[in-house]
C-alpha cells in the first residue's frame, strides 16, 4: 500500500520562501534517493505564509524508517529552526492516485478535507475511484487527483490538480459527489477546502513487477 506523509509549514513569507528553497534544493534529492521513496510534492498556499510538503512511500515500513532516520531528523530540525516551532506530520494511505500527465510547477491544487465514520472510509474510496475520478477527468484542465485516507480515524483528503486557477474554480465539488453517491450529510463532514499552487511534484505510483 502506497503511503504519504504530509507536513504543514507556516511562517512569515520571507522565512517560508527560504524553507521552500531549502526543501526543493536540499531535501528533494536526499528524500528521492531513499529506499521506498515514491517522490515528493511541495504546495504553496494562497496565503503566502503557508506550505505543505508531501513525501510518498511504497510501504509504511519505509516511511517509518525515514521518519526515524538521520535525514528526517535533519530536515525537521532545520525547518523547526527556521520557523521557530515544531514541524508535525500526518500519515495516510494513498487510496486513489490518478494522473493524466507529469505535473508542472504553477498548476492549481485543491485539498478537500473530509471526516467520515471509520467504517465508511472504504466506501468513500470506492466511489471516489469509480465515480468521482471519471467525472473529474472529463472536466477541461484536469491534471490529477489523489485520495488520502486514515481508516482508523475516518479522516480523508481529496487532492485535485488543475492546469490553472480558472479550471480549478470550474471543477465540481468532490465532497458533494461523495455525499450524493454514498454518504448522507450527517455522515460526511467537510472540514476544510484549501487552495494551493504546485511548486513541484515527483510523486509516482509504485512500479508493477513484470511477470
Amino acid at each position: 500500500m502506497m503511503h504519504v506523509r504530509i507536513s504543514l509549514i507556516t511562517a512569515a513569507p520571507p522565512v517560508l520562501a527560504g524553507c521552500l528553497d531549502y526543501l526543493e534544493g536540499k531535501v528533494r534529492p536526499v528524500v528521492e534517493s531513499q529506499p521506498g521513496s515514491l517522490g515528493l510534492s511541495l504546495l504553496a498556499g494562497q496565503d503566502p505564509g503557508v506550505a505543505i510538503i508531501e513525501s510518498f512511500w511504497a510501504t509504511h515500513e519505509h516511511e517509518l524508517v525515514w521518519a526515524a532516520g538521520a535525514a528526517e531528523a535533519l530536515v525537521r530540525g532545520e525547518l523547526a529552526r527556521r520557523i521557530q516551532r515544531p514541524v508535525t506530520a500526518e500519515d495516510y494511505q494513498v487510496a486513489v492516485f490518478e494522473r493524466e500527465a507529469p505535473l508542472r510547477s504553477g498548476e492549481a491544487v485543491r485539498l478537500t478535507r473530509l471526516q467520515v465514520k471509520p467504517p465508511g472510509v472504504a466506501d468513500v474510496a470506492e466511489v471516489f475511484g469509480d465515480t468521482a475520478v471519471p467525472r473529474l477527468a472529463d472536466v477541461p484542465g484536469f491534471c490529477a487527483t489523489l485520495l488520502f485516507a486514515a481508516p482508523a480515524s475516518g479522516e480523508l483528503i481529496s487532492q485535485t490538480v488543475w492546469r490553472d486557477p480558472s479550471a480549478r474554480a470550474a471543477s465540481p465539488g468532490v465532497a458533494e459527489m461523495i455525499r450524493a453517491e454514498v454518504l448522507d450529510d450527517e455522515d460526511c463532514e467537510i472540514r476544510a477546502v484549501e487552495d494551493y499552487t504546485l511548486v513541484f511534484s515527483s510523486a509516482r505510483k509504485p512500479s508493477v513487477p513484470s511477470s
